[in-house]
């Protein structure tokens, strides 16, 4: 091999050898997810939350707390923009946050919104008799759940059917609100807080969502299915908490962002 030769190979392997193949690794987390809004159901909480817009985006992981304040502990996790929290307990406020995480196991922060709801009992096709044909069984309570005397001192609501009209009636310590059709008992959130009736009934229409204020404080809605002149059918929602308003569907949010107070941390 002559000189110039050994030069020129050499020369290719010094070139060659400084040549590497260099990987970049992904050390960027998503956004926090936006938009989470949860959904009061019977037992268990139902979430939700907008899609983040990066394409290396995996998966959510939810984190509850029983304080707005307090430490969030992850429940689950999943691809898509719902999760049910079935560790929920009736009339027990939880609070949520959730993070966004890529393929390569990176995780955002946890949300800046943060969600809080009470899950409580809710009912279907319960058949209220009138009160002048069954009255041992034409009045409902809604803290049992179950059918009694009309003029039982816990009964809340009883029904009436007079003259070919019928009536939806609470005693002197309730009150009753007609809320208009509904095509299902979750269109109405939340109980408002005034333009009870001061006649203590109301006008039965089937398909209307009637809301009642019960004797110690606690809020409750009706959705009548089928009336007749011997009972009246409906559905039925009740919040556990004394004084909460929220019924069915809750959008409410707190924003924890930088100097607004303290940022949920995760466990």
């Amino acid at each position: 091999m002559n000189l110039k030769l050994a030069l020129i190979l050499a020369s290719a392997l010094v070139i060659g050898g400084c040549k590497s193949n260099v990987v970049e690794v992904d050390r960027i987390p998503p956004f926090s997810p936006r938009g989470i809004s949860t959904e009061t159901r019977d037992g268990y909480i139902l979430l939700s939350w907008l899609s983040n817009q990066e394409p290396d985006v995996t998966g959510y992981r939810v984190y509850a707390s029983d304080a707005f304040d307090g430490v969030y502990e992850a429940l689950g996790e999943t691809n898509g923009l719902l999760f049910s929290d079935f560790a929920a307990t009736n009339g027990f406020t939880r609070y949520y946050a959730v993070t966004a995480f890529d393929g390569t196991g990176n995780e955002s922060e946890l949300s800046t919104e943060v969600a809080y709801d009470t899950p409580r009992p809710e009912g279907s096709g319960v058949p209220l008799p009138n009160f002048r044909i069954d009255p041992a069984r034409a009045g409902y309570d809604f803290s049992t759940f179950s059918l009694g005397p009309y003029d039982d001192q816990f009964t809340d609501i009883y029904f009436d059917f007079l003259n070919g009209l019928s009536y939806l009636v609470v005693w002197d310590d309730t009150e009753i609100q007609d809320m208009g059709y509904t095509v299902s008992l979750s269109e109405i959130g939340a109980a408002p807080l005034a333009g009870w009736s001061p006649t203590k009934d109301v006008r039965l229409i089937s398909g209307h969502t009637y809301v009642v204020r019960t004797w110690d404080n606690h809020y409750a809605k009706v959705r009548i299915r089928s009336i007749s002149a011997s009972a009246t059918v409906f559905d039925w929602a009740y919040q556990l908490q004394v004084g909460n308003t929220r019924l069915k569907q809750s959008a409410d949010r707190g924003a924890l962002r930088s100097g607004s107070g303290s940022v949920p941390r995760a466990r």
